[in-house]
């Protein structure tokens, strides 16, 4: 039987330094190893081999840098809604493949709902958007796109001094 990534990532324990360690990355994926093993309370070799164990495992799966896309000349972002027919369902993950190929895609999430793909691209133009759209997300395999332009983007761990890690995420909503 083939294992699938749901199955990987049910076989992975994760403890609370390993999470301590995790939240840290995500707020700041700069902090140094020394830093990250003083907050754990263990040796910086112990952090090392803990955040190579994760990285192993596919936990971590990047640390990326959050970019500017307007001060590198790419004002314009857009989310882009996109709907299969449900004669295409096959097609989900070779479409899926394809786009995030595109150098405008910043992010693809294939969602449940009216709409199968939300698509986050950067452009430089609104005519380069609309050409975009038009041309390279749209196929024989696309029922619709609806496309909504970008004002302002806010990552969420960027604004969460207040919040001390994942625990306060699973805590009941009140």
């Amino acid at each position: 039987m083939q294992r699938t990534d749901d199955d990987r990532v049910k076989d992975v324990k994760i403890d609370e330094i390993d999470e301590l360690l995790l939240w840290e990355l995500t707020t700041n994926g700069r902090t140094p190893n020394n830093e990250l093993s003083r907050k754990a309370g263990i040796a910086p070799s112990t952090c090392h081999a803990r955040i190579k164990r994760l990285e192993q495992l596919g936990v971590i799966r990047s640390i990326n840098a959050f970019v500017d896309y307007e001060a590198l000349g790419f004002p314009v972002q857009a989310i882009v809604f996109v709907r299969l027919p449900a004669s295409a369902r096959s097609q989900v993950k070779s479409y899926a493949s394809r786009v995030i190929q595109f150098p405008q895609v910043l992010n693809v999430f294939h969602m449940g709902g009216p709409d199968d793909f939300l698509i986050h691209v950067a452009c430089a133009s609104t005519g380069q958007l609309r050409d975009f759209v038009a041309t390279k997300l749209s196929s024989e395999h696309v029922v619709a796109t609806t496309t909504s332009i970008m004002f302002d983007h806010y990552i969420g761990v960027q604004h969460m001094e207040y919040v001390s890690g994942y625990d306060e995420m699973r805590r009941p909503i009140r």
